[in-house]
């Protein structure tokens, strides 16, 4: 029974996993977009993270989990006779489809070497699998979910070296490497290793020869790391003295902007409590409740409290940045032992995860890469104005993006946008009033916001001669814009009437009299 169960949840993964939806920009401008500039010949913009005179994003990472599948893409299509380039939503699939099967392979995997007893790996295993973490931010390009993977497997590496009777070298050399990977794909990671790394120092002390093939690893790693790094962040060639005297070292950048709180401030700060109140409970919904009242003490639990205790830190703390305990924490909890109790938390765990999956992995943000992709085919488009949206990924317009300026306007005013769409809307002509006619125009400019954005409605009935004039081109349902909820000014059934029920993202093409 739980085999077809397990085989049901990977259905469901790889169906949230081919869904479109888009949890946060950085899944694509921390990842995918860095790095598909420098394989194909796709537009991209790199993020202030990036382009800041003491860069914090390492691009070590990027190339073995985005780089190897798109080189290997590209030679696949080109030994295949394709003509020209990838399409870039070729490319987005793809990557979707490696997060999905990363996430089956390797996170499971990690849990099965973990619990050594078959019961309580299989409720495990089902708990990780029925999750919507699991469902969304696992399949999507996010460093938090290669951080969750390489979390894991530091864990199982730490458990083979501890059981092992032997000197481990083979698992203290990979230890070595996953560590200094782990660091340079975020500075949050080393906190998860604080309490289970000290399982090692007995064996260390006992057979030395391990610890040795760690240091030499993680040593060689990590210059391996900054003189990718310093590369690609230098405008010249490299030379031994640029590593040696002006090596770029992202983590140690990383550390010291996050230490600043004005820093923390332009994102956002929060209490200290704010991860263990309320993202824990977004995350884990009635696994939270196990958390607390039904524990299983395990190493698995002291790296998620670890992790919990030292990002709490820090004042700035979103959600995503916990991805790492919910396989940790969902495997060091024991079911309900009362039946009827049973009954009712695996119905409200069921019915958290369906009701969370399809908010977060279908609806949230749903129309962006789907209007990124209809942007990209329109042959007359020269301006794209995005209003109260996520910043949209331009390196999927392919070459369109030679021809197309996308401006992304998320927190304007309105009568700001009305302005500039009055500066950049072309001359209303006959073809605009024409079916498809205004396709063979040369300029055109388009605005994309949320059907949701109710202040646009007095504007888009304008059919005279003065004022602009909104045609709509195309309009994408499942699409919810969560950052447009306004309780405070409109109440609470009015806002969710609003942004529920007008739900979906929708493209004008906009001129004005002339």
């Amino acid at each position: 029974m739980w085999r077809r169960t397990y085989l049901l949840l990977a259905i469901i993964r790889l169906w949230f996993a081919l869904s479109p939806s888009y949890l946060h920009p950085d899944e694509n401008f921390q990842g995918p977009e860095v790095i598909a500039g420098e394989i194909f010949s796709y537009p991209v913009r790199r993020t202030w993270e990036f382009t800041n005179e003491h860069p914090i994003r390492s691009v070590f990472p990027l190339w073995p989990v985005y780089g190897l599948p798109m080189l290997l893409l590209r030679w696949l299509w080109v030994g295949n006779g394709q003509d020209g380039e990838i399409p870039p939503i070729v490319v987005f699939w793809t990557l979707r489809v490696l997060m999905f099967l990363t996430s089956f392979v390797l996170e499971d995997w990690a849990i099965h070497e973990l619990i050594p007893s078959p019961r309580h790996r299989r409720i495990a295993v089902l708990l990780v699998a029925s999750s919507y973490v699991t469902w969304t931010y696992q399949t999507h390009t996010f460093s938090n979910s290669i951080e969750t993977l390489v979390v894991a497997w530091s864990l199982v590496l730490i458990q083979r070296i501890v059981e092992s009777k032997q000197p481990s070298l083979l698992a203290s050399t990979i230890l070595g490497i996953v560590v200094i990977f782990g660091v340079f794909n975020r500075i949050t990671f080393p906190a998860f290793l604080l309490i289970p790394g000290l399982r090692l120092i007995p064996h260390f002390l006992n057979k030395p020869l391990s610890l040795v093939a760690l240091a030499l690893a993680a040593l060689t790693t990590t210059l391996i790391a900054i003189a990718l790094d310093t590369a690609f962040y230098s405008a010249t060639p490299i030379t031994w003295a640029d590593l040696l005297y002006r090596p770029v070292i992202t983590p140690l950048n990383n550390f010291y902007y996050n230490s600043v709180t004005e820093n923390l401030a332009q994102h956002g700060l929060h209490p200290w409590y704010q991860h263990l109140l309320a993202n824990i409970p977004l995350l884990l919904g009635p696994g939270a409740v196990l958390l607390f009242t039904r524990p299983h003490l395990s190493i698995r639990l002291y790296s998620a409290i670890s992790g919990l205790v030292v990002l709490s830190i820090f004042q700035h703390q979103e959600a995503r940045f916990l991805l790492p305990t919910v396989p940790l924490i969902l495997s060091s909890v024991r079911l309900p032992s009362n039946k009827t109790v049973l009954r009712v938390w695996v119905g409200s765990w069921i019915a958290f995860n369906l009701a969370l999956g399809l908010l977060m992995g279908i609806y949230h943000q749903g129309g962006i890469v789907p209007g990124q992709v209809f942007m990209s085919n329109q042959p007359d488009a020269t301006n794209a104005i995005w209003w109260k949206t996520y910043s949209p990924p331009i390196w999927l317009l392919d070459g369109k993006n030679e021809v197309l300026q996308t401006k992304d306007v998320m927190g304007m005013k309105g009568e700001a946008l009305l302005n500039q769409l009055t500066s950049l809307a072309t001359c209303d002509t006959p073809a605009d009033r024409r079916n498809q006619e205004y396709l063979k125009e040369k300029n055109g400019t388009y605005l994309i916001a949320p059907a949701s954005a109710t202040w646009l409605d007095q504007h888009l009935p304008n059919k005279g001669l003065q004022g602009l004039r909104f045609r709509e081109v195309w309009r994408y349902r499942q699409h919810l814009n969560l950052d447009d909820l306004d309780f405070g000014d409109d109440g609470v059934w009015n806002t969710l009437t609003r942004v529920v029920g007008r739900r979906g993202l929708v493209a004008w093409r906009v001129t004005k009299s002339c």
